[in-house]
């Protein structure tokens, strides 16, 4: 699944200005503490997190995951766009739950 699948799936939004459409998600990595998503995050997940400091997309950078989904339409601070658009961070937000997102990216790849 593509970024633009993605955002298909869980109806979500894009929040940074640039995509990294040519990584391929092959998993998702559900986390909220940054320790624990730098030390067990993949290149490639698409990371869930309720989290929106200016850390995001440093952590994001850090492991390489493909894109943050901020579930829940939680609002997503000015200075953590800012950062995620100057270093390539995709950014995407939903009205779902983490659960729900899950259940939604399942669904789908099974329907593949």
């Amino acid at each position: 699944m593509y970024i633009d699948d993605l955002i298909a799936v869980i109806d979500g939004k894009l929040l940074t200005q640039k995509v990294k459409n040519a990584v391929k998600i092959e998993n998702v990595y559900i986390c909220d503490l940054l320790s624990w998503v730098m030390s067990h995050a993949q290149k490639g997940d698409a990371w869930i997190t309720v989290l929106t400091n200016v850390n995001v997309p440093a952590v994001a950078m850090l492991t390489d995951v493909a894109c943050v989904i901020i579930p829940e339409g939680i609002d997503v601070e000015e200075l953590t766009l800012r950062k995620a658009n100057e270093n390539e961070i995709t950014i995407i937000s939903t009205k779902y739950s983490a659960f729900e997102i899950c259940k939604k990216i399942i669904k789908s790849m099974d329907n593949n």
